[in-house]
């Protein structure tokens, strides 16, 4: 049985790494080592930025949804105690909308909770 030269998987897995890294400055996108600590970094950080995304646009929905409920005499948890109470099954994300593009809308849903909680 012949013997099987690495040559070819290894040029290929260096390849794969040196396109991921095409673009940085410097020798990040030219030499293997320092491109695939380069690569390495970036993924992780972009897996972590992934989750903080989602982090980050919850925490803007409640602040939206706050500024509107603060408008209309009610703070937001008892607001969202109130929505639950009457049974409204809205998102954080689709009441941000709400509380941004129709005004009307969103006071009507305060009116719904304060409702429901007394």
């Amino acid at each position: 049985m012949a013997r099987v030269k690495g040559a070819l998987t290894t040029r290929k897995r260096r390849k794969k790494i040196l396109k991921l890294a095409k673009g940085y400055f410097g020798a990040k996108s030219k030499q293997f080592r320092t491109a695939n600590q380069a690569v390495m970094r970036s993924l992780t950080n972009a897996y972590i930025g992934r989750k903080q995304k989602k982090r980050d646009f919850r925490s803007l929905w409640i602040t939206r949804i706050s500024a509107a409920c603060k408008m209309n005499d009610i703070n937001y948890s008892q607001f969202m105690h109130g929505l639950k109470v009457a049974g409204v099954t809205l998102n954080r994300k689709m009441l941000a909308e709400i509380a941004v593009s129709d005004m009307e809308a969103f006071a009507t849903l305060v009116e719904t909770a304060k409702k429901a909680i007394k």
